[in-house]
């Protein structure tokens, strides 16, 4: 029978109890909603409003309400026009983007080219495709209040997929006066020009987040698919609710006190789908990779031989049955690129996969000059699909030898943390996990965390390797798949020789929602909320 089930009436009359004072807490307004209202639970606490300041999914998921992009992929894989379209030259060295009619910001001025200039120099400044687009980019600039124009150095295959990426870091438009804000800075407001409205008014980190629809919003004509098409919003407004325990979650999706809850607590489900009025899907088919990151700058993960003891001390199966426990939902998977994709392969990733590393840990530990330097690992605990990994990996390395302090925070303390590049001992950190949707790390230019700039322009972890950095320039250069093919097998050796990141396997995640709610949009980046309707 299910952990919870198992409790006593007096605890399952407590969590009720929580879930009503939550919710009333919540829900509570100082102006009454008007409308159709979504009330939704994500996968985790908003605070970072600004989704080029960090690559955290519920700042992403904040964007899309927002923000608007100039292209987006449909469930073709196909880029299509968005905010503009497009014209290449037969040389394939200039791209011309012209902004469709009826852009408005939402403080009512209107969108122009140079505020799109702008939003994507900031967004490729930090960004892992932004930055290699820019390698290749002789200018940007706007030609006049509607044209962009983009000048390459050389031909580039990848510059519509960069400025389209569904995920991570997103090109989103902002006016020129908050894009200028340095991107290692969070802009000051939050003006847009896609479906809904930010409320600041009503944001209470912690407890909610508030969005209206934006009546100005001039959707394209096309059917909505994936983040392309018609961005229509069919509610008056949508609140993100913050319930950090995931039964209190379920306790309210089941009595209909809110619409939606991202992410559905693996042994939860057989309850919840005898529920008849509850719809279970995985909204994003493709998955996710979660991986552990090392903290390049101090010791002890400066030394690769103490990072390679502590590679050889993981296995994929003891994190993936602690995270998930449910063959369903769960892959063992060593491929860097994700597996099923053109760039799979198990390079380098025996013992990762087969879990047999720990003897050969133990002795490269002991041989690495290790000084008994405390790891200290963020373990978020607001966060079903985080809370797992930083206690697997806890264990894994003290068995292996290594003394290790397991600092308990919540998520949205771990995504500040992690930007910091003070020492251990100052505040800073040496290791956290995290998850990617396969769409961002599924080749060697969308995996941020492959990278080796260093602390120029790296990402949280800071690893340094030129060589990675080579073979990605030769991997946007390959004249052929094969090519590349091979080229991403030389990075994924390299980035396990030099543990770059632990890749600790992949999982599915499911979502749930009151069937009065339709509409609800697929993809590589989910939650999306335009598109759905809710029937009273």
């Amino acid at each position: 029978m299910l952990h919870f089930m198992r409790r006593g009436s007096r605890a399952f009359a407590s969590k009720l109890a929580l879930s009503v004072v939550a919710l009333s807490t919540a829900l509570a307004s100082p102006v009454l909603a008007a409308g159709k209202t979504i009330t939704a639970v994500m996968h985790s606490d908003l605070r970072i409003i600004d989704p080029i300041f960090t690559t955290a999914y519920i700042t992403r998921d904040h964007g899309y309400m927002v923000y608007d992009t100039l292209v987006a992929p449909d469930s073709s894989f196909k880029i299509q026009p968005q905010m503009a379209d497009w014209k290449i030259s037969d040389d394939k060295l200039t791209y011309t983007f012209t902004l469709r009619d009826g852009l408005k910001w939402h403080d009512g001025a209107p969108v122009t080219a140079e505020d799109c200039v702008a939003s994507l120099k900031r967004w490729a400044a930090v960004d892992g495709m932004g930055q290699k687009l820019m390698d290749f980019t002789a200018s940007i600039e706007a030609t006049d209040a509607k044209t962009i124009t983009l000048k390459l150095k050389e031909p580039y295959g990848l510059v519509l997929d960069s400025i389209g990426k569904p995920s991570s870091r997103v090109a989103f438009m902002m006016p020129k006066r908050l894009a200028e804000t340095p991107p290692d800075k969070q802009i000051p407001e939050q003006i847009g020009s896609g479906p809904f409205k930010f409320v600041a008014s009503e944001f209470q980190p912690g407890v909610k987040a508030v969005y209206v629809k934006n009546t100005d919003y001039v959707p394209r004509k096309e059917p909505a698919s994936w983040t392309s098409g018609g961005k229509v919003a069919k509610v008056d407004r949508v609140e993100w609710i913050t319930m950090p325990d995931s039964q209190t979650a379920v306790n309210a999706l089941q009595s209909g006190d809110i619409d939606f809850m991202e992410n559905l607590p693996y042994d939860m489900l057989p309850v919840l789908e005898a529920n008849k009025d509850i719809t279970i899907e995985v909204s994003n088919k493709f998955g996710f990779q979660t991986l552990g990151r090392m903290n390049f700058l101090y010791p002890p993960f400066d030394n690769v031989k103490v990072r390679r003891a502590a590679f050889l001390a993981m296995n994929q199966k003891d994190v993936l049955d602690a995270l998930v426990g449910n063959a369903k939902y769960q892959k063992i998977c060593g491929a860097f690129f994700v597996c099923d994709t053109p760039f799979a392969t198990d390079v380098g990733a025996d013992t990762l996969i087969k879990g047999n590393g720990m003897a050969e840990a133990k002795k490269a530990l002991a041989e690495s000059g290790y000084d008994g330097t405390p790891v200290v690992i963020m373990a978020p605990g607001d966060v079903t699909t985080l809370k797992a990994q930083p206690i697997v990996a806890a264990q894994l390395l003290r068995e292996a030898g290594f003394k290790v302090d397991l600092q308990a925070t919540d998520w949205q303390t771990v995504v500040s943390r992690r930007a910091s590049q003070k020492s251990p001992k100052e505040g800073g950190w040496n290791m956290f996990f995290t998850n990617w949707v396969a769409a961002d790390v599924s080749n060697p230019i969308a995996n941020l965390s492959i990278g080796g700039q260093g602390k120029k322009g790296g990402w949280f972890g800071w690893a340094e390797d030129p060589k990675i950095e080579q073979l990605k320039d030769a991997f946007v250069r390959a004249p052929s798949v094969d090519e590349q093919k091979k080229i991403a097998a030389d990075i994924q050796k390299e980035a396990y020789e030099q543990v770059i990141y632990i890749p600790l396997g992949q999982y599915l995640l499911p979502s749930g929602w009151r069937k009065s709610l339709t509409g609800v949009l697929d993809g590589p980046a989910t939650p999306l909320f335009w598109n759905v309707d809710k029937s009273e």
